[in-house]
């Protein structure tokens, strides 16, 4: 009875042997991939927030416009911010690349405090338009422009947090592989956000500020 027992047993610890895998199953080059297909879908939401601001940028309602309200110097500070914040976020994958994560984890620091920085002065704009009586509720320009400078924004937010556990995970396991694709895939995440915001200042910021 004892071996009709032990031989159910066997077979499964076999099983387990069998289909027990220690090698390293990620496909080469998957996750980047799969970040480039997320990253065109944030294009086409993007797209669309851009063409539903071209069709509603000039719609009023009897309300201020871009020229009445933008401070071009206080945005010109702020896309400085996120532009600065981009340059070290390169100077962070350079270090990792030559595995120095000390130094790669100050720059990455910097880059965080810029996107910050660029966060509290979007903020502040915001509420100083909205303590001005110039809320997205006033008109389908100031609609259409706090849903895409916000979005820009929420994204941005995401990305500091993103950022932030990746030092976590950094500090704790060192420059993985794993970390390492995954600093990848915040870098294009962050330069693709630069590239958006170049968008946004030149055509909501600039060109609404044209009479």
């Amino acid at each position: 009875m004892s071996d009709m027992h032990a031989t159910p047993s066997a077979a499964i610890a076999e099983q387990d042997v069998e289909f027990w895998m220690k090698e390293d199953h990620h496909p080469a080059n998957g996750t980047l991939l799969g970040f480039w297909i997320y990253l065109m879908s944030d294009c086409l939401i993007f797209a669309c927030l851009f063409a539903t601001y071209g069709v509603l940028g000039r719609s009023y309602a009897g309300g201020p416009s871009g020229a009445d309200l933008f401070d071009l110097p206080l945005v010109a500070v702020n896309t400085t911010m996120l532009l600065l914040s981009s340059i070290t976020y390169g100077f962070a994958v350079l270090e990792m690349q030559k595995d120095r994560k000390g130094t790669m984890m100050a720059w990455l620091i910097i880059t965080g405090l810029f996107g910050a920085a660029f966060l509290g002065i979007e903020l502040w704009e915001f509420s100083h338009l909205i303590h001005e009586g110039a809320g997205p509720q006033r008109s389908a320009f100031l609609s259409s422009f706090f849903t895409l400078v916000g979005t820009h924004g929420l994204h941005v937010t995401f990305g500091i947090i993103w950022l932030i556990t990746l030092l976590f995970q950094v500090g704790r396991l060192g420059l993985t592989p794993a970390n390492k694709r995954r600093i990848m895939c915040l870098s294009m995440f962050w330069h693709f956000l630069d590239v958006v915001w170049i968008g946004v200042f030149t055509f909501v910021y600039l060109m609404g500020s044209l009479p």
